[in-house]
């Protein structure tokens, strides 16, 4: 009962039986229309039928030969029934020739009587032409019978067909909007479990492309960037939690020894210097995973104008060419085409993607390592990509690097907060590029592949 109560209420129902009201309406309407065209034909048709009726026993009358009109006319009247067809022919003294009907007195052209106004049985009406032949009155008719049975056979079978088309568009409307309700229920209930904290639970989908497929599997697609961004502040909160321990411990005991050689008249300006760079260090941590979650949250796409990706990319290796040099390493550049390649981006955010790339393969590969950037523009759009000759990422860690505060255990010798490939995943997915880390052997790659959706 509550499911039949709760489809009368939806929308679903209510748009098919509007539409479906509609279009009855407007079948009905055509129907009258087409019913009075018919009607009218019909009657049209009738008329000239008895002018050509008429035209032809008219035709018979001559001034030498009346007697042959007359038996013309009787002849007419005796071949045909009075229920159907009429005939009567009257002299200037107003008696009765011939004919098959009493006598009766019509005025001239097309007229209609009742039939038993003129001595014919039944209550049909008939359509007679009159007018004056050689001096004699000649009234010719034809019973509306036929006509009258067709727009009979007519309009039922427009009464039928609207019945049909009635419980058509009923049955079809509530089947269709019980099936769109069935769906709608199916979006409610995921999102009942989603909002219960069940974020793994998705709405069904039909797999036809339609446009409850296309909301659905846009809201799937929320719904998977809201699984990952819930996830990603759990982990943000327990990796918080385990690496930042020990830069406050190491500042807490700094801290404190500072405040015991301060009790005993020591110098602690080195304690303090100290305490203020692991402060710092800490402060710069916290500034960075204030800025991934402000680019995932996608506060930066007001500021996204057309750049040019190659541009980007040449400075990027113009800058840190030299770094590289004093570390032993070399940094080239390759681009085809060798002409602007667009994209409508953050030029800022871009820059940042590719200098904490190059500067990952700089402080992590050894010397004599050779760092590439390479762009490619392809039909779908464009591939940049950073690769080197260096150790390389153990495929176990690939998709890992990508967290927040992740480090492997190798870079935990060198400075940094492990926040640097988790800003360019946060960049990259701002811009709807995908991020791809590939085995060189030796060495990685690094590919942001940008669609062309995206190019300027």
């Amino acid at each position: 009962m509550l499911k039949n109560s709760r489809l009368w209420r939806s929308t679903p129902f209510r748009l098919a039986l509007a539409f479906g009201l509609l279009f009855i309406l407007a079948f009905m309407v055509a129907d009258i229309i087409t019913y009075q065209l018919l009607k009218r034909d019909l009657a049209e048709a009738l008329d000239d039928s008895v002018r050509d009726t008429y035209s032809v026993v008219a035709s018979t009358s001559s001034s030498e030969e009346a007697e042959d009109f007359v038996a013309a006319v009787a002849t007419y009247a005796r071949l045909n029934s009075p229920e159907d067809s009429i005939f009567l022919l009257v002299n200037e003294k107003g008696e009765r020739l011939a004919g098959n009907v009493s006598l009766f007195t019509a005025k001239d052209g097309l007229s209609t009587v009742e039939a038993g106004d003129i001595g014919v049985r039944g209550d049909d009406r008939i359509r007679i032409q009159a007018g004056t032949v050689s001096g004699n009155r000649l009234i010719v008719g034809e019973s509306y019978s036929d006509t009258d049975d067709l727009e009979r056979i007519a309009l039922m079978s427009f009464v039928w067909a609207s019945g049909i088309i009635v419980i058509l568009a009923c049955g079809g409307g509530a089947f269709f909007a019980a099936r769109a309700q069935r769906r709608l229920d199916g979006i409610e209930r995921a999102m009942s479990d989603v909002s219960a904290g069940d974020l793994a639970r998705r709405i069904p989908l039909e797999g036809n492309g339609d446009d409850i497929d296309v909301v659905a599997t846009q809201m799937n697609q929320a719904l998977d960037r809201l699984s990952a961004l819930v996830e990603g502040m759990r982990q943000v909160s327990a990796d918080i939690a385990h690496d930042l321990k020990t830069p406050l411990n190491r500042l807490k005991m700094t801290v404190e020894q500072a405040i015991d050689q301060g009790g005993r008249g020591e110098d602690i300006q080195t304690l303090l210097i100290d305490a203020r760079e692991e402060s710092d260090r800490i402060n710069a941590t916290f500034e960075a995973l204030l800025r991934i979650s402000q680019i995932e949250a996608g506060a930066r796409k007001a500021r996204f104008r057309p750049v040019d990706i190659r541009d980007i990319m040449a400075s990027v290796a113009e800058i840190y060419g030299g770094v590289a040099e004093d570390n032993g390493q070399s940094l080239d550049f390759t681009a085809r085409p060798a002409s602007p390649c667009m994209v409508n981006g953050d030029r800022e955010l871009l820059t940042q993607l590719f200098v904490n790339l190059v500067e990952n393969a700089i402080n992590h590969c050894p010397p004599m390592t050779r760092i590439t950037l390479a762009l490619q523009a392809g039909d779908d759009g464009f591939a940049a990509g950073v690769s080197d000759d260096g150790p390389g990422i153990p495929e176990a860690e690939r998709e890992l690097v990508f967290r927040r505060l992740y480090r492997l255990d190798k870079s935990r010798t060198t400075s940094g907060s492990g926040l640097g490939l988790s800003l360019v995943k946060a960049i990259a997915d701002l811009h709807a590029a995908r991020i791809t880390l590939t085995d060189r052997h030796p060495g990685l790659g690094v590919t942001l592949d940008f669609p062309a959706r995206y190019q300027g």
